[in-house]
């Protein structure tokens, strides 16, 4: 939506998992785990004594042998258990069956070219395709589905030049977040012979208007051996000049004395500004400099110039810029801002509204801004001046993004999907204020077999909190249940479809989404009341979305399972340690689980405006009272938990999860399994191959159905 993205978050994107079991819970025996040597490694900090006894299973397991074999043998055991689960083979060929079904993106026009994703069905990555007009033939420009054996090297962010005569392309190997960078001819279909490495963060790239080259970032090569768990530091902007050699690219922006300063460019329509946007950590707070391109000694320009609120470029007509910010506005304002004018004076346009905006743009002379109503989407339009201008009809309650395009051109896509509604791009004339169906899948279900409600439920201190409750049309409670979370990095979480998830709910299971605090659906206040020192507000949330549940009759108290991926790992593995017995089975994937160390790895820096520093007393004592790792309670029956990592995880490693693994399975938490399925040339999440996914989702469906009494029957 918006032109520069400013920030990092921790944002997990994966499957949706689910549950199955047909014979009583008590008839499972706990699985005999591979043994894991312990270490005496305790260390005191502000007079704790922590104890971290295995702390060798952080070594990268590609350069350990004692790691490698561990994780063997741990998914030795668990493919094992995994194997005698009823309903898993059909879960499998069900999800497999209903990702069979057309995929697309939306598209990017450029030099009257159209540029698009395309997944056939089954592809293990999306195809990019062109037409060269709007109504005309498509055509394979780049097919990543040869370039591995595994099908896990993907198609990352790709732009095509100003006249749709180039397309720069990244290369995403294995699930990493290093990117290499080439350039193919879009007539032709052959490189150019161009190649960026070590490209990461880089925030998609930005083309020179002329074509001449393209804006990228970067972080200097890691040491040898380090590539997966070095910090990255040093994030540098650099010019790519076509038929030039890496090594002779200009570099643009760094700060070297501020080395945890991360820099993202973009240039303006117009080709005449670079736009630098700089952050610090996951906050969506940035400074801003800009770069005059037509002034060949043109030096970055300070235009905001303190860390302390978002301010995202939406566009430019000459010096006059639109900015989106948060500065007087938690929920956001829309500003203008004249940078030929040295006292640069923001002047708002559209004030703060009552709800969130979450994206904006300009098109076809009008300001399209997406506001975030209760989660659920709703598209405004504004002329230049802020007048209101109407706003965009969407096909229901849902979630529509995209909106890209040139400030002069009327024509814009969007996607829109919801829980019962597949991912539609839709074609949208600003001028007629008309959508037209671009791209409309047909996927083998029946969506008017489900419903969709939003309820609000009180959290421990009383607080209202949103979430979706999304089941077939006969299903009725109380019946197995997967609650989802995330609650972090100002993040949020509206109505999507998933194919996987179809095949749960089939089977008679709940799907809910608890919009959390720590996340990003009512702005800053509620991402605020739910981070640093307010980060038990997550879990109580979490906690009593799970109590609302079972005292509403939706699911019962032993038919509630729980996800959550990355910040939302660490969401599943907090509640299970603070109520284990609330929840039936708990999946937590590629989680941060060790709070005490999380910020000695890869991204793990950026973190601590979530969670704090571990090397701060106050914060080290609110990150030790929660760390799933260290808070693990003997005595106690735990629910099942089926704990997913991948071994080329860069941006939450792999060790997070291997150590709290090897903690539950030392522990006397009952004979529920606690397993660790360990995913090999995956990431943590982009990249992933369709075939892995749905394996992937099978398994995590069968696991928690065996926990919650879901019976899986043959369709």
């Amino acid at each position: 939506m918006r032109r520069l993205i400013l920030a990092l978050p921790l944002l997990f994107a994966s499957p949706v998992f689910a549950q199955t079991p047909s014979e009583p819970h008590s008839t499972m025996t706990k699985p005999a785990y591979p043994e894991t040597r312990r270490v005496d490694v305790v260390e005191e900090q502000f007079g704790v004594k922590v104890a971290d006894p295995y702390r060798w299973l952080e070594n990268d397991v590609r350069n350990d042998k004692e790691v490698a074999d561990w994780v063997a043998a741990q998914n030795k055991v668990t493919d094992a258990y995994l194997a005698t689960l009823p309903g898993r083979d059909q879960f499998a060929a069900r999800i497999k069956a209903l990702f069979n079904y057309e995929r697309f993106g939306a598209p990017v026009k450029k030099g009257g070219r159209y540029f698009y994703a395309h997944n056939a069905g089954l592809q293990n990555q999306a195809v990019l395709w062109v037409r060269d007009t709007l109504g005309g033939e498509g055509r394979v420009l780049i097919d990543p589905n040869g370039w591995s054996k595994d099908g896990a090297t993907a198609l990352a962010e790709w732009l095509p030049s100003e006249d749709g005569k180039l397309l720069a392309y990244s290369i995403q190997d294995g699930g990493t977040d290093w990117r290499t960078i080439k350039v193919i001819d879009t007539v032709t279909g052959k490189e150019t012979g161009d190649e960026v490495n070590w490209a990461k963060y880089t925030m998609g790239l930005s083309w020179a208007k002329d074509g001449s080259g393209f804006f990228y970032s970067r972080y200097p090569e890691p040491p040898a051996g380090e590539k997966f768990q070095a910090l990255n530091e040093n994030h540098k902007v650099y010019f790519h000049k076509l038929g030039t050699p890496q090594s002779a690219d200009r570099l643009v922006y760094e700060t070297p004395a501020s080395p945890k300063l991360s820099h993202y460019a973009g240039i303006t329509d117009d080709g005449r500004y670079l736009v630098i946007g700089t952050t610090e950590g996951t906050d969506n707070k940035n400074l801003v400099h800009i770069v005059d391109l037509a002034d060949p000694k043109g030096q970055p320009r300070e235009i905001i110039g303190q860390l302390a609120n978002e301010w995202s470029v939406i566009g430019n007509v000459g010096s006059k810029f639109w900015f989106a910010t948060d500065a007087g506005a938690p929920r956001q304002r829309i500003v203008t801002l004249d940078i030929d004018d040295p006292s640069l004076t923001a002047k708002t346009i559209v004030p703060e509204q009552k709800e969130t905006l979450a994206g904006a743009s300009i098109i076809g002379d009008r300001l399209i801004l997406n506001y975030m109503v209760d989660a659920k989407t709703e598209v405004r339009r504004y002329k230049l001046d802020g007048t209101a201008d109407g706003k965009v009809a969407l096909p229901g309650i849902g979630t529509a993004s995209g909106f890209g395009g040139e400030a002069d051109d009327p024509e814009t896509f969007f996607a829109f999907t919801s829980f019962n509604y597949p991912t539609t791009i839709f074609r949208y004339d600003v001028a007629t204020g008309k959508a037209t169906p671009w791209a409309q899948p047909k996927v083998a279900f029946d969506p008017s077999q489900y419903k969709v409600e939003q309820r609000f439920y009180a959290s421990k201190d009383g607080t209202r909190v949103p979430m979706f409750v999304v089941r077939k049309n006969t299903t009725t409670g109380p019946a197995p249940t997967l609650l989802w979370g995330y609650g972090g990095f100002n993040v949020p979480y509206t109505p999507a479809f998933s194919a996987a998830r179809v095949a749960w709910m089939e089977q008679g299971g709940v799907f809910v989404l608890a919009n959390i605090r720590g996340g990003g659906e009512y702005g800053k206040a509620w991402h605020d009341g739910g981070r640093l020192a307010n980060k038990q507000n997550v879990f109580d949330d979490f906690i009593a979305a799970g109590e609302y549940l079972i005292k509403e009759g939706i699911t019962g108290k032993e038919q509630l399972a729980i996800q959550g991926g990355s910040n939302g790992g660490l969401l599943v593995g907090a509640v299970v340690n603070q109520r284990p017995d609330l929840f039936a089975a708990a999946l937590p994937a590629v989680g941060v689980m060790d709070m005490l160390r999380f910020d000695r790895w890869t991204a793990g820096r950026y973190w601590v405006d979530d969670y704090g520093y571990p090397s701060k007393e106050a914060d080290f004592r609110r990150l030790y009272a929660y760390s799933p790792y260290h808070n693990i309670k003997g005595g106690k029956a735990y629910p099942a938990i089926l704990v997913t990592t991948a071994d080329t995880d860069d941006r939450v490693v792999p060790g997070h999860s291997f150590k709290y693994t090897a903690a539950l399975q030392a522990a006397e938490i009952g004979d529920k399994p606690h397993l660790a399925r360990i995913e090999t040339r995956a990431g943590h999440g982009s990249g992933k191959p369709t075939d892995k996914i749905i394996e992937e989702a099978a398994d995590l469906y069968a696991f928690a159905a065996k926990w919650t009494g879901l019976e899986v029957k043959p369709r």
